[in-house]
C-alpha cells in the first residue's frame, strides 16, 4: 500500500462537501480500513446515526471525490452507521436476495474450532451439488481468508460488494477489507452496522446455503446478528470439556430465545489417533457433547478429531474436505450434513 496515496485520501475526504448537507464533514477518525491495490481503492466510513438517511448519498460522494485522485481506477466505500440497532423478530425481516437458506455456526466459547469446521461444512454441502457461500461474520477476528489462502479484495458492481470466489464457494469477510495485520478497535453498533451490510449489500448469486461462521460468545452482537440474517437453523460447535460446553449451552439458549432452530451440536476435537500406534487418546474428554445434546433435547451430529490433517490443511489455506474428498477425515464432515442437509 503507498502511505503517500493513504493520507492522500484521508485529506481528501476530509475536504468533501455535500450541497445538501452543509454542516456535514468527514475526519480521520471517521475512516478505516484503507486497501489499495492496482488502482483499485475500499475503505470503511463510519457515518453518525443522524446521517443514517443520507448513506448513499455520502457514499456516492466519497467515491466521486477519491476517484479523481491521481492512480486511482476504482474506488468502493463501505459506510457504517453508528447507531443502536433495535432486536427484531426474525419473521420481520426480508429474505435476501439470492439466499435460500442460511444457517449459522456458533460456539460459545472461542478457540474450539468453530471457523474449520465451519468451512468444511460449506465445502461439504457444495461437494453434494450445492450452490454454496459462506460468511465471516467475525469482524475482530476474522478467520476465512487464511483459511481459503485468499487475500483478495473483492470488486464492487456500483452497488454491491462481489464475493470472492474459492473452492466453488461465494466468501465473504471483513478480513479481505481491513490490513492482515491493522486492528478492529469498533464499538458494538458498529460492528452490527458492517455485519449487517456484508450480509445484505453483498451480491449473493443463486445460493442455496450460506453459512455464517459467527464470532465466539452470546452478546448483542451475536444475537442481532441472528435475527436480521434471517436464520433457518444454527449448528453449535463444542469441544468436549465440561468448561466448553458451559459456554455452548448459553449459545444454545441464545438461538432459542430468538425462535431459531438449534440443528444440534458438533464434538470438535473429540479425540486424538496417534499415528504411530493407532491408539486413542480422549486429550479434552469425550462424550460431553452427545450427553450435552441428550440432556437438551437436541441433535447431536457427530464428532471430528483433533486431528494433524486438518489441522495441517487449515492453515495452509486448503480445506481438507476440498483437498482430498475421500479421505476418513472428509467423510467425518459430510456425515455431520445427515440432519440438515
Amino acid at each position: 500500500m503507498s502511505v503517500d496515496l493513504n493520507e492522500k485520501i484521508i485529506e481528501c475526504l476530509k475536504q468533501l462537501s455535500v450541497k445538501e448537507l452543509p454542516d456535514f464533514k468527514i475526519t480521520s477518525e471517521m475512516i478505516s480500513g484503507i486497501n489499495i491495490k492496482d488502482g483499485n481503492v475500499q475503505f470503511l466510513l463510519e457515518l453518525n446515526e443522524n446521517y443514517k438517511e443520507h448513506l448513499k448519498k455520502i457514499t456516492k460522494a466519497a467515491e466521486l471525490k477519491v476517484s479523481y485522485l491521481d492512480g486511482i481506477s476504482s474506488v468502493t466505500a463501505i459506510p457504517t452507521s453508528h447507531k443502536n440497532l433495535e432486536v427484531k423478530n426474525n419473521s420481520d425481516e426480508k429474505k435476501i436476495n439470492g439466499i435460500d437458506k442460511i444457517i449459522a455456526v456458533a460456539s460459545g466459547k472461542g478457540g474450539v474450532g468453530k471457523s474449520t469446521t465451519s468451512i468444511n461444512l460449506a465445502i461439504s454441502i457444495k461437494n453434494l451439488g450445492y450452490k454454496v457461500g459462506i460468511l465471516d461474520a467475525d469482524i475482530y477476528g476474522p478467520s476465512l481468508p487464511k483459511l481459503i489462502g485468499n487475500y483478495d479484495k473483492p470488486q464492487s458492481d456500483g452497488k454491491q460488494l462481489i464475493p470472492i470466489k474459492a473452492f466453488g464457494l461465494q466468501v465473504m469477510s471483513i478480513g479481505f477489507l481491513v490490513a492482515e495485520e491493522s486492528p478492529t478497535i469498533w464499538r458494538g453498533p458498529m460492528v452490527i452496522s458492517a455485519l449487517t451490510q456484508l450480509l445484505t449489500q453483498v451480491a449473493w448469486k443463486d445460493l442455496d446455503y450460506l453459512i455464517i461462521d459467527l464470532p465466539p460468545g452470546t452478546g448483542d452482537i451475536q444475537l442481532s446478528l441472528s435475527q436480521k440474517a434471517n436464520l433457518n437453523g444454527s449448528v453449535i460447535v463444542s469441544t468436549p470439556q465440561d468448561l466448553a460446553l458451559i459456554d455452548a449451552r448459553k449459545g444454545l439458549n441464545m438461538f432459542r430465545k430468538v425462535d431459531v432452530p438449534v440443528l444440534g451440536i458438533i464434538e470438535n476435537m473429540s479425540y486424538f489417533i496417534c499415528p504411530s500406534c493407532n491408539e486413542q487418546t480422549d486429550i479434552f474428554g469425550h462424550g460431553g457433547a452427545m450427553k450435552e445434546a441428550e440432556k437438551l433435547g437436541i441433535d447431536f451430529l457427530g464428532s471430528i478429531p483433533l486431528d494433524t490433517e486438518i489441522r495441517k490443511t487449515s492453515d495452509e489455506g486448503k480445506p481438507i474436505t476440498e483437498i482430498n474428498k475421500s479421505c476418513e477425515q472428509s467423510i467425518q464432515y459430510q456425515k455431520l450434513l445427515k440432519s440438515f442437509v
